[in-house]
């Protein structure tokens, strides 16, 4: 029987403990148990894949999901080289809920302790393991993965935020009242909460300090996806409702004036809606109480090179979208699990565990990328066609006149 929270003694030391049971976490864990390291669990408030059962209806993977796997080529929304979301849904973008079946059936392939309605409140160093300071009971561990993830941390740095509606707190699209809606924020989150209210007939209104929607670049962590473009596109040749567009609006502020809500641009005149505006303006980084053990002494969130790890607290790593290393960017699932084998490596390296052949499938389908000159230079033989834009776009200080 696997010894719940309760049960667990407080002088007993994990091998290994990873906090978030999101794709992260769970990746980071099966990559472990086939080293042979079995002496782990996982820390999460609310269980295993809690932040995908959490999104909006409508929303689905921008990546695809296919079962090429026993050609070489794993499935991108994959955490282990040998499943496949595409193969045990049979859908190509899954929904959140969809996706999380997905990892609560690897974590129960690999049988996983993952313990629950736990808050880690900080980590700190002890003689010979690290300390998880909780607060209920410490938990004690030769070595950490901090694989938290940003879903459940909205960014709402907008004063009269709460005036507001954050993307992530919408259940379902169709649910929203009204017929005219302003949504702040032009990338991925942003434009799909536009997507999803023009197919139900309404009028949105698009504001973007920049229009992400036209730009090209090799790496799709600074561009829209495909998906995205091609549902934009369907939306404003098929949908009922529209979308306009507005770049340069950078609002720094949401007033409520009577019924009317007032969003003041910082050079611009204010731009007024009758219905609570939408923020689509990200997350906050998932390293949340660990952050500063990630800070290098230039002040910028850092990670080694070598294995993902803390620069100033060893044995402490990091798995998840906010993971950066020299120009790549692991924003997407597809590429932060390309570092799950190597963050396995050096955990089972440091417990004396044999991990080249138990990680052999891993090295060989993308999941130990250490050559970090793989995306420096991302740029296709074939130049993007200029021709292929999504949409005609506003500047905001003329198109409110």
């Amino acid at each position: 029987m696997v010894p719940t929270f309760e049960q667990t003694p407080a002088s007993a030391i994990y091998d290994v403990l990873i906090v978030g049971a999101g794709p992260a976490g769970v990746g980071c864990a099966a990559a472990l148990k086939d080293c042979g390291i079995d002496n782990i669990a996982l820390l999460d408030r609310r269980g295993v894949g809690a932040a995908f059962e959490a999104w909006p209806a409508q929303m689905r993977m921008i990546s695809p999901s296919f079962h090429s796997n026993p050609f070489g080529q794993v499935d991108l929304n994959a955490i282990t080289p040998h499943t496949s979301p595409a193969d045990y849904l049979h859908t190509e973008h899954p929904t959140g809920p969809e996706y999380s079946r997905y990892l609560n059936a690897v974590a129960e392939f690999y049988q996983l302790e993952v313990k629950t309605g736990i808050e880690v409140k900080g980590v700190e160093k002890a003689d010979d393991s690290l300390t998880l300071i909780t607060e209920s009971a410490n938990l004690h561990a030769r070595h950490v993965i901090w694989a938290g993830g940003e879903f459940f941390f909205p960014r709402i740095d907008i004063r009269g935020s709460d005036f507001c509606i954050h993307n992530s707190s919408v259940v379902d699209w169709s649910e929203i009242p009204g017929v005219e809606h302003a949504v702040i924020g032009g990338f991925e989150s942003g434009i799909d909460a536009a997507v999803h209210l023009a197919r139900q007939g309404k009028t949105v209104h698009l504001l973007s300090r920049g229009e992400p929607w036209h730009q090209n670049s090799p790496d799709p962590s600074r561009a829209l996806s495909p998906f995205t473009t091609d549902r934009l596109k369907d939306v404003l040749l098929n949908a009922s409702g529209t979308v306009r567009f507005y770049k340069n609006a950078d609002i720094v502020e949401v007033k409520k004036v009577g019924e009317d809500y007032v969003l003041i641009d910082g050079e611009n005149e204010p731009f007024e809606i009758s219905t609570p505006p939408i923020l689509a303006t990200g997350f906050r980084g998932g390293l949340g109480p660990v952050a500063s053990w990630f800070i290098d002494e230039n002040g910028h969130t850092s990670f080694t090179e070598e294995a993902d790890e803390s620069p100033n607290l060893a044995n402490l790593f990091y798995s998840g979208p906010l993971l950066q290393h020299r120009q790549s960017i692991f924003c997407f699932i597809y590429k932060f699990r390309a570092r799950f084998g190597i963050i396995a490596r050096t955990i089972a390296e440091r417990l004396g565990h044999e991990w080249t052949e138990p990680l052999k499938q891993w090295k060989e389908h993308g999941f130990m990328i250490d050559d970090l000159s793989c995306c420096e230079d991302c740029t296709c033989a074939v130049e993007p066609d200029e021709e292929a834009s999504p949409a005609e776009v506003e500047d905001y200080a003329t198109a409110i006149k």
